[in-house]
């Protein structure tokens, strides 16, 4: 019995395109329905395919192709100049937050916190999503 691990790759790859079927994955990917089923018939993974796709959308190889860890690529920035105008940024932010009453920074404050809550709340119904895709492509097969 083969494990069918890309059926669950092929799960995450329709859910980063916005598809839910295997036509419309076709078309997102741009490759015909028969390569898509014999991918899924040889129960094979386009890895090729994923690492474009990763690269184009900002996606992590590992969430992709093993469903571990946050969708999204993490960037790492060496530059100087990018580092420089965090800093600038940071700065102004700073400048202005100091001039706020304590009321408007409480206010501020709680709603970066929710807005955090909410990004880490979406972020794990990202994750049950695919792993119900993958259970019920399971209970399919």
């Amino acid at each position: 019995m083969r494990s069918k691990k890309s059926q669950a790759v092929l799960a995450r790859l329709k859910q980063i395109t916005g598809t839910k079927t295997d036509a419309s994955l076709s078309s997102a990917l741009q490759i015909s329905p028969q390569t898509l089923s014999s991918w899924k018939g040889r129960d094979s993974t386009p890895y090729s395919l994923c690492v474009d796709i990763a690269q184009a959308r900002g996606i992590s190889l590992d969430w992709l192709l093993l469903g571990e860890g946050p969708i999204l690529r993490q960037t790492v920035t060496d530059s100087s100049v990018a580092n420089q105008e965090s800093t600038t940024r940071e700065n102004t932010i700073l400048a202005l937050w100091r001039l706020l009453d304590e009321n408007d920074r409480c206010a501020i404050q709680n709603t970066l916190e929710e807005k955090q809550r909410l990004r880490e709340m979406e972020l794990k119904l990202s994750e049950m999503s695919i792993t119900l895709a993958a259970l019920e492509l399971s209970n399919k097969t």
